[in-house]
């Protein structure tokens, strides 16, 4: 199949590009520079919040993988941001003739009203759902690996803090997910077929845990000691510019997504891998194949 790759240049999508083309596929790229795309395809210069180069990238493909995400620059307001592209990238399509795009988002929290982040990525999901017949949508919670933004953010916390000051999110729970897990199932969903558009599927790893779990875990298989303070109120806004800081990421990314811990994220049901046909790694797994891939480029202070 002729499949393009958004967001080719970032973890999610440089790492499927080889498993799709060991697939067969014939893959084309849309990046805003085609400069930071490390494998050798087609890639076509564009950007699909001005819509810039979304024809090109989309003639004769098949599947359109929506893998890009605007979450930095919270006052510039990403939440507007994310939709044009949405938008734009769904007119385009639909010139285009694209008949399926894969689009990978978030858990949402049932019964709870939602954090920015998870709203803008429920926003994205149903407009792109909406504009293409054999739309899939697949959402995710935390994912584990060497490239993933929110796990090196942990990790670094941990790396950096003596302590681990855990806010009263910590008691929430979620299922985290191995980045091999994510890569299979998103090129899986390249060709099952889906008896119709507009279907959302909840991707997550076999064990679910809190995120004072989770912390405790990476802790422990980076082979540190962490002692934990546990605070009693969320804090937040306090909170997440401090931990951004402290990890070296952009407080217009952490904010947002620190903004989603307060509910539990939890999949609506397991049906996602035996549909797309993908055998699940357990979190251990996940996070020590993840901190070998990590140091196999740099190391690890804590280690």
């Amino acid at each position: 199949m002729r499949i393009l790759l958004t967001g080719i240049s970032g973890s999610i999508g440089a790492s499927l590009a080889p498993v799709l083309a060991r697939a067969g596929h014939e893959l084309r790229g849309l990046s805003r520079d085609p400069r930071r795309v490390s494998a050798s395809i087609e890639v076509v210069r564009g950007d699909a919040v001005s819509g810039e180069g979304l024809q090109q990238a989309l003639r004769r493909i098949d599947v359109a993988y929506f893998l890009m995400h605007s979450m930095e620059g919270a006052v510039a307001g990403f939440e507007a941001r994310e939709r044009a592209a949405a938008r734009n990238f769904v007119a385009a399509a639909g010139r285009a003739g694209v008949r399926r795009i894969v689009y990978l988002g978030g858990i949402v929290p049932t019964g709870r009203t939602l954090s920015r982040h998870l709203s803008s990525r429920l926003e994205v999901e149903r407009i792109l759902l909406a504009g293409a017949p054999e739309a899939l949508a697949l959402r995710a919670s935390i994912v584990i690996g060497a490239r993933s933004r929110s796990f090196r953010f942990l990790v670094r916390l941990v790396e950096r803090m003596r302590v681990l000051a855990l806010p009263a999110w910590r008691a929430h729970r979620t299922q985290p997910i191995d980045v091999r897990d994510v890569r299979a199932l998103l090129a899986s969903a390249a060709t099952t077929p889906l008896g119709g558009g507009g279907v959302s599927l909840d991707i997550a790893g076999p064990q679910t845990l809190t995120y004072e779990a989770i912390v405790q875990r990476i802790a422990d298989l980076m082979l540190v000691r962490r002692p934990a303070l546990r605070l009693r109120r969320d804090a937040t806004p306090i909170a997440a510019p401090i931990a951004a800081a402290i990890a070296g990421e952009d407080p217009g990314f952490i904010v947002p997504l620190m903004e989603s811990l307060s509910a539990d994220l939890l999949a609506r049901d397991d049906r996602a891998a035996g549909l797309l046909g993908v055998r699940l790694h357990a979190f251990d797994r996940a996070v020590e194949a993840a901190l070998r891939s990590w140091e196999s480029d740099e190391p690890l202070r804590a280690r």
